[in-house]
């Protein structure tokens, strides 16, 4: 029975944190930004579509 149970099991070095820093900052928020206002985006088309029609005066 190993002793060290309250150790980690994995201990990141400095690069591999650096590594996923510049990942999550060069191509995971920019990625996520996109999808999430495109998303928004598709939502108002589709709604302006079939609910309420588009913008501006009904007239």
């Amino acid at each position: 029975m190993n002793h060290n149970d309250d150790a980690p099991a994995h201990t990141s070095s400095k690069s591999e944190e650096t590594r996923l820093f510049v990942f999550l900052i060069v191509f995971l928020f920019p990625i996520l930004s996109v999808a999430l206002v495109s998303t928004y985006g598709f939502i108002v088309w589709i709604s302006q579509m079939t609910i309420f029609g588009p913008p501006g005066p009904a007239g």
